[in-house]
């Protein structure tokens, strides 16, 4: 089929190259001409694991490619994607730039003749699909809804997993308007194993924000019976969870081995979530229940938790260090989780921003991701080293914030050998306590007294 995705974001661009590689014909849409630039030179703009590989295969046999006239690719399309941006507004979800792709799609369809189906990615509330989008199509278009097809199509992606998850979906979810713009759809995802779950719109977007608040919510969860485990002492989370989660109810018995859902990775005690989707979703769903008249009072103490996290750590730091004022502070890891460069409502930039609150020299490190968080933050009162040994130099205490493998693996000796005082925090709870304590650094753990 001919497709045309509007925005190049992880969605838009992981979507156009997947679909690209299944055999349809995929132009991309953006605005800025540098990042059409890169996409056709086979650079992506953004990290991904896999994408590059699989970017460079579908441009190269010309199964996609990106341009900033939209107007003509619409035209040329079947099918058009709406993968934009729906960051968070100071009312709720900014519905700006897909109120913008929506108004020139109508326009381009104005002169269309063939059926063509839109379908709204971007996560977005309920009822936005079929009212905010609808009537700026039918109003730029000058057609009524059925003479053109709308659907819902939420996406499902793990940053860091993002192709593997699109690829081999859990599941397919399409909200349609009608019948027509269903079979579509299907037809879009037809080389796909993924079972699809076919709704009305409304349901598709509420399907979206409540998957990310159940996991969302399992986080603060974990996060809030840490601090319990840490007031009591004696307690560690981390064995408290192993327990719970041997109920059969969570880990279902095959014969005599015990199968792990991949769900019990967030009921893990830590430092927060993070990223471009789970905080600006949850608030956004907050903010439509309230508009509803609802009281969100589990999404909203999920929120809450969520934003004390990071102060609850740095105020264990204080418990052990005193005042942190001008003492140097390491900080182990910047995107919000491994696999990716994204900084986005990442508990290092809480944990970064709470550390020069209180007057410390921070020293903070990533494999990838410093120049985002170098953009994000600036540089004032932060050095940002290559490594993790020039950030550990002379340091007074060290946070390990994101689990990245080389992180994990640093020896114990390593801390106290460059280290002023070796007190290692672990936001992750991935650290060997006992070898840590052993070699002569001190260990503070999440959920741990």
């Amino acid at each position: 089929m001919r497709i045309a995705i509007i925005g190049t974001g992880y969605v838009g661009l992981v979507t156009g190259a997947c679909l690209a590689y299944m055999g349809h014909q995929v132009v991309c849409v953006d605005r800025e001409a540098s990042i059409v630039t890169n996409i056709n030179n086979m650079e992506p703009p953004i990290y991904e694991p896999g994408l590059e590989e699989i970017l460079q295969q579908v441009v190269s046999s010309g199964f996609l490619r990106a341009t900033t006239a939209i107007g003509a690719a619409v035209q040329g399309a079947e099918v058009t994607i709406i993968a934009v941006g729906t960051p968070l507004g100071e009312a709720g979800i900014d519905l700006g730039q897909v109120e913008n792709a929506a108004r020139e799609i109508g326009t381009a369809l104005k002169e269309k003749t063939e059926y063509h189906v839109v379908s709204v990615k971007s996560t977005v509330v309920p009822t936005t699909t079929d009212t905010v989008v609808k009537g700026i199509l039918e109003q730029f278009s000058g057609k009524s809804l059925g003479e053109f097809g709308l659907t819902m199509n939420p996406e499902f992606l793990r940053e860091g997993n993002a192709i593997p998850d699109f690829m081999y979906p859990d599941r397919i979810v399409i909200g349609a308007n009608d019948a027509k713009s269903l079979e579509v759809m299907k037809r879009v995802y037809a080389g796909f194993e993924g079972p699809i779950v076919a709704t009305n719109l409304r349901t598709a977007e509420m399907i979206k924000y409540t998957a990310n608040a159940l996991l969302a919510t399992l986080i603060s969860y974990a996060n809030e019976i840490a601090g319990f485990c840490e007031a009591t002492g004696e307690v560690d989370v981390k064995d408290v969870f192993a327990a719970v989660a041997l109920d059969q109810r969570f880990t279902p018995r095959v014969g005599n081995s015990i199968v792990y859902p991949e769900m019990l990775n967030y009921l893990q005690a830590g430092c927060g979530y993070g990223g471009s989707c789970f905080p600006k979703d949850l608030q956004a769903l907050q903010a439509f229940a309230k508009g509803k008249g609802c009281s969100p009072r589990l999404v909203s103490a999920a929120i809450e938790t969520n934003e004390e996290q990071a102060e609850r750590i740095l105020h264990r730091l204080e418990g052990a260090m005193g005042s942190l004022k001008g003492k140097k502070i390491a900080v182990l890891g910047l995107a919000f989780k491994p696999g990716t460069d994204d900084v986005r409502e990442s508990p290092a930039l809480r944990i970064i921003k709470g550390l020069l609150a209180r007057g410390a020299e921070v020293s903070a490190t990533d494999p990838i991701a410093i120049e985002k968080m170098k953009q994000t933050l600036g540089e004032q009162g932060v050095s940002f080293p290559e490594n993790y040994e020039a950030a550990l130099q002379g340091a007074e205490g060290v946070l390990l914030v994101t689990p990245w493998r080389q992180y994990v693996e640093i020896p114990g000796e390593k801390y106290v050998q460059l280290m002023a005082y070796p007190l290692v925090v672990d936001c992750r709870r991935v650290l060997d306590k006992g070898h840590l304590e052993r070699v002569g650094a001190d260990y503070i753990g999440v959920g741990l007294a």
